[in-house]
């Protein structure tokens, strides 16, 4: 077994085990309708709740996907970051499948978020830095506004749509932030030792979750004894939820059960 995709219940404090594989498997989005997506050799796939058939969705020409992909606020579209020439680029689908239409024109640009009012934010190298952007009709850059150097990643927008939830090393390690959708009103959400990734706000209002690495680990890799943890919405101090093997692959992607009630990840086993 390589991958264990798990679902975590916040009001009962536990895991259960939705689908194991020896294939690896990365970034669980929950779709409104109660069924799991997840990215697997270049493919993504649709996961049922319940144990039945895992099935994989028809993506046309996109064969190369990876880890950052996730539904529109409907569930109607998947969005998905597909590789070309090396270089990831963005697309939408029906989330039946079908031909990916290209929503980004610049390259490489990598999905996690997207707004009520249908605004997607992404990670985007742009200037020979990893910024913050989103796009409605154009592409706008926010992290660059700041003027602040460092590798910006990992944004998803807050339940009521008012703050970008990310992360960044401008303080010399990855920690979580946020900033108002336009960019302004920059703050640091956690000060700690660990190294921070990809904070995802539930839609309840309650709580971000993110992924915590050891100090010292450079990036977001895969393989590691890494911790998710959790904080208040409005700020305050965070608590470990787990401890599990994982990294990249873990929670790269908004992975929140509609109602905020649960979550849903992956964990893997040591390779040889």
């Amino acid at each position: 077994m390589r991958s264990s995709l798990e679902v975590y219940d916040m009001a009962r404090g536990e895991s259960r085990v939705v689908w194991q594989t020896a294939d690896l498997i990365e970034a669980p989005n929950w779709h409104p309708e109660g069924w799991l997506l997840v990215n697997r050799a270049g493919r993504l796939c649709r996961v049922p709740l319940d144990g039945g058939p895992v099935v994989e969705i028809d993506t046309g020409f996109a064969d190369a996907c990876n880890n950052d992909h996730g539904f529109s606020v409907d569930g109607s579209f998947i969005y998905l970051s597909h590789h070309v020439a090396g270089l990831a680029t963005l697309y939408r689908l029906p989330v039946a499948g079908g031909v990916p239409e290209q929503v980004v024109p610049d390259v490489p640009s990598y999905w996690h978020g997207v707004a009520a009012d249908g605004e997607i934010a992404y990670c985007a190298r742009r200037g020979g830095r990893y910024e913050i952007c989103v796009m409605q009709d154009k592409e706008v850059q926010l992290t660059g506004v700041t003027g602040e150097e460092g590798h910006n990643d990992g944004p998803d927008y807050s339940a009521d749509g008012a703050w970008i939830w990310f992360n960044s090393d401008r303080s010399g390690q990855a920690q979580i932030w946020r900033m108002r959708r336009d960019g302004s009103d920059v703050q640091r959400m956690v000060t700690s030792d660990t190294v921070d990734w990809f904070p995802h706000p539930s839609p309840d209002g309650a709580h971000v979750l993110y992924l915590s690495y050891p100090q010292g680990t450079l990036y977001h890799p895969r393989d590691l004894d890494v911790a998710l943890r959790i904080l208040p919405q409005d700020g305050g101090e965070s608590r470990e939820v787990l401890r599990l093997f994982g990294g990249q692959g873990t929670v790269n992607v908004p992975c929140w059960a509609p109602d905020g009630s649960a979550f849903a990840y992956v964990r893997y086993a040591a390779t040889d």
